[in-house]
């Protein structure tokens, strides 16, 4: 009798155990994604408010248990703010050991082509905690920018195309640090030495940079393009490049410049101020950085595209050679216009 009242209470409890591990220890995403991110707040998420986002989110398929588990566990005390990948399959033991340990999901803050400080902060403020806003006083703020060496407008000589890795709750200090130390790895003692040798600063070169990025995607021109405008800045005359109008202006989908364009006033107006700006009109990629700085030394002094109206330009040294070329693309320019607005009427006929 006895046996069999301990083999029952043995069965009782390897089946309470078996619940248990089945409950805690098993499967327990409802969700049919591969993966899904839980969102914890600093200072501000509660384990109740978490429960809720659990629940409300269908994160889990039994909330009420994982209240019980996060009780015996101390997530009151010891959750972690972050961002928290949750995939496909995962348990409630491994969810909650999880957010205990703050084992966040990194974030990839992807830097291509950007033109304004706002449009830094709006990426940012997309992929983190924090919000444009805090970005945009932080890049104002002088002691902090003037920590590192820049002001509110040369900061964004410090942003390189690139990939950055951070933890989502990370703050705006903690991304620019990792964008100053991008910085320090660019300008290497060789660049630094190619920059003195041209008399630029490292912002000076790269806010040419920038210009030439704007000008063209042909890497093999970027060389000839920077020497032409680098050429009148050492001469004294202004640049009058096409793209820094587009930046004056705001109006980044101009595709050309007409002479009412010109008069607009700000010192990126390069056809009005003489010199470089006074900043960057976009973050260059390094290939152009570096095309800069290793220029050739040349008369050029004007270019302008192709007739042939490919992305290659002719480049010359005096302004007769240029209006000759420059007629003739806009020859060819009209030429190509008045076959597709034919083209256009032909097809308009089709019955």
């Amino acid at each position: 009798m006895w046996k069999k009242l301990i083999w029952g209470l043995l069965i009782i409890l390897l089946l309470a155990a078996a619940g248990i591990g089945f409950r805690f220890f098993t499967s327990n995403t409802p969700f049919e994604n591969t993966h899904r991110y839980l969102y914890i707040r600093t200072g501000a998420a509660t384990f109740s408010e978490v429960l809720k986002t659990l629940k409300d989110s269908n994160l889990v398929s039994n909330p009420g248990s994982f209240e019980w588990l996060g009780h015996r566990m101390d997530l009151e005390e010891k959750i972690k703010p972050g961002r928290y990948e949750i995939t496909k399959g995962m348990s409630l033991f491994a969810i909650a050991r999880m957010l205990r340990n703050g084992r966040q999901s990194p974030v990839n803050l992807v830097i291509t082509k950007l033109r304004t400080r706002q449009d830094l902060a709006g990426l940012i403020g997309r992929k983190f905690e924090c919000d444009s806003s805090s970005v945009m006083e932080y890049m104002n703020n002088a002691d902090s920018m003037r920590t590192y060496g820049f002001d509110s407008v040369s900061i964004m000589t410090a942003i390189y195309p690139n990939t950055y890795t951070y933890f989502w709750n990370n703050t705006p200090s903690g991304i620019f640090r990792k964008f100053f130390a991008e910085y320090r790895k660019v300008w290497d003692e060789e660049r630094k030495a190619k920059a003195a040798k041209l008399q630029l600063t490292p912002g000076e070169a790269y806010t040419l940079a920038s210009i030439v990025e704007e000008e063209t995607r042909n890497n093999e021109e970027k060389g000839n393009i920077a020497s032409v405008y680098y050429n009148r800045y050492k001469k004294g005359d202004k640049l009058q490049a096409d793209p820094t109008v587009k930046f004056a202006l705001g109006d980044f989908g101009l595709r050309r410049i007409y002479y009412k364009h010109l008069t607009v006033e700000s010192p990126y107006n390069t056809y009005r101020v003489k010199g470089l700006p006074p900043g960057p009109i976009c973050t260059p990629q390094l290939v152009t950085l570096d095309a800069v700085l290793n220029m050739p030394a040349t008369n050029y002094y004007f270019f302008v595209a192709k007739s042939d109206l490919t992305q290659g330009h002719v480049f010359t040294e005096n302004y007769k050679d240029h209006m000759v070329a420059a007629k003739a693309f806009q020859k060819a320019l009209d030429s190509a216009t008045a076959l597709k607005q034919a083209a256009k009427e032909d097809i308009g006929t089709q019955k």
